[in-house]
């Protein structure tokens, strides 16, 4: 076997492509947009290379067959604010093989060490960790878009590699076909008229404004998690962005208390079930298909990719009045069946209750690991937001 560091179009090719082998005969499988997956490893298109660097290597058997690929990064905003400088891999795919496998892993580690890294996180995104994020163990089940999803094998060849759960992500499924429970309902309302109080959706011709209030309660909200470290306006601009041509304005709803952004929930379409037929590709027969299935009305689902509160407003009850808001807009249009609230981390207690007063059931968990270099080490980290 031999491991080969992407540098060429035909290496990016291979990186790309490997993925039908390991999922060939998988029909739940979404293969990501090429573009998507390229954008990520572009200076151009991620600010985190701004503050980071990465690479990525594919590995090839004595055939010439691909049969694995993977990635490194380094987030120097965030790498040294844990007790070991910890550095990241991801976009890891491999043949049921430990040992090749574990030769990828060894790259990533190896590359890391070489930079300063005493430890890895993975599989994680070199970017925000609403795409891309944590190795699938239950639920395999259709991906929502933005979501990993993985063979089951894979939790073996992480776990025989030394890697240990650092957190749990779940994401919960709700039934829009069903009204909310009452207690639930009765207190959004409650919620959403009170004084000073008032709410709104996103208006695609006012994002700048959208776009800063956005950044003033992520930044508030997520203060007091570990190793916090703020969103810039470039990365909240491009996150709008990308998602600008599939978005429905009146699923993303914000806050505002005496006109003070407070709280803000993101939902957008599952446009996952249409870019399965894409297989990758956005090119005219790509895009034909895209125009085609989403003329049939073929999205029925959808995703809270996140939802944030600013401290001083929280234990108002603003995330039920905000999902209310969002509810209301989408059981009239009769269309979506369901929404997968996605994905909370065990460190968010909060969160979850909230996910459960719902009536929303589990649907999938994911991982996120983490591997110390040296073996006689240990981490440690909050499990309890503030």
């Amino acid at each position: 076997m031999n491991i080969v560091e992407v540098q060429t179009s035909a290496q990016r090719k291979l990186f790309l492509d490997m993925v039908d082998f390991i999922y060939q005969n998988d029909t739940v499988y979404v293969r990501p947009l090429d573009i998507e997956i390229e954008a990520i490893f572009n200076p151009e298109s991620n600010a985190f290379h701004s503050h980071g660097k990465c690479t990525r290597w594919i590995l090839m058997d004595e055939n010439g067959t691909c049969i694995g690929r993977v990635a490194a990064f380094i987030n120097d905003k965030k790498a040294y604010t844990f007790d070991q400088p910890t550095g990241g891999m991801g976009f890891f795919e491999c043949k049921n093989d430990k040992v090749a496998a574990h030769l990828l892993m060894d790259t990533c580690r190896n590359w890391l060490q070489a930079q300063g890294m005493e430890a890895m996180d993975g599989p994680i995104n070199f970017g925000e960790n609403d795409n891309f994020w944590g190795l699938l163990i239950y639920g395999f089940t259709h991906p929502a878009v933005g979501m990993n999803y993985n063979p089951p094998y894979y939790q073996e060849l992480f776990e025989s590699y030394g890697f240990k759960t650092y957190f749990e992500q779940v994401s919960n499924h709700l039934d829009l076909t069903k009204p909310l429970p009452e207690r639930f309902y009765k207190i959004a309302e409650w919620v959403s008229k009170k004084e000073g109080y008032h709410f709104e959706h996103l208006r695609i011709n006012n994002l700048d404004k959208y776009s800063k209030d956005f950044q003033e309660i992520y930044n508030n909200a997520w203060q007091f998690h570990e190793n916090f470290q703020a969103m810039d306006d470039i990365t909240v601009k491009q996150s709008l962005e990308k998602m600008r041509a599939f978005i429905d304005e009146r699923f993303i709803w914000f806050a505002y208390v005496n006109d003070k952004p407070a709280a803000f929930m993101v939902t957008i379409p599952d446009v996952n079930q249409i870019i399965k037929h894409m297989k990758g590709k956005t090119n005219l027969l790509a895009k034909l298909k895209f125009a085609y299935y989403r003329w049939r009305g073929s999205i029925n689902r959808l995703r809270v990719v996140i939802m944030g509160v600013v401290p001083a407003y929280q234990k108002l009850g603003l995330e039920s009045a905000l999902i209310m808001k969002a509810h209301n807009l989408v059981l009239p249009l009769n269309h979506y069946k369901e929404v997968e609230l996605s994905w909370v981390g065990d460190f968010n207690p909060k969160m979850r209750a909230l996910h459960d007063s719902t009536g929303a059931a589990l649907g999938k968990k994911h991982l996120t690991y983490r591997c110390l270099f040296n073996e006689s080490g240990s981490f440690k980290r909050s499990t309890i937001i503030k």
